[in-house]
């Protein structure tokens, strides 16, 4: 298993970060289903004020760069990433590399 982490910071907004909150209590099915088709075995996102946390567990041979990209192309995926990302403070096109940054394992 491969374990990505990487960190984001919500729009300075706390009704929409509570839109967000909701938002990720109700996923959409096809977004879960085409994180399991290309590898992601499961996704955990935490919350502390504005900054957020993902952790995101993969097959051994998850490639992130290929795998999300196709990730990007499968149904609902775009909508949903538009969706979210006016609580991110993004552009709705702006692919989630420019969103989510990757952290380092240090320990």
């Amino acid at each position: 298993m491969k374990r990505y982490c990487q960190t984001l910071t919500l729009v300075d907004d706390e009704q929409m970060i509570k839109r967000y909150i909701e938002a990720h209590a109700h996923v959409w099915p096809e977004v879960i289903e085409g994180q399991r088709e290309v590898g992601i075995l499961d996704m955990q996102i935490y919350r502390k004020g504005r900054t957020l946390f993902m952790i995101c567990d993969t097959i051994d041979d998850f490639d992130w760069q290929r795998d999300m990209a196709r990730l990007a192309t499968l149904p609902r995926q775009a909508e949903w990433e538009a969706y979210v990302s006016q609580f991110q403070g993004c552009a709705p096109d702006a692919p989630s590399a420019a969103k989510w940054q990757m952290m380092e394992r240090i320990f």
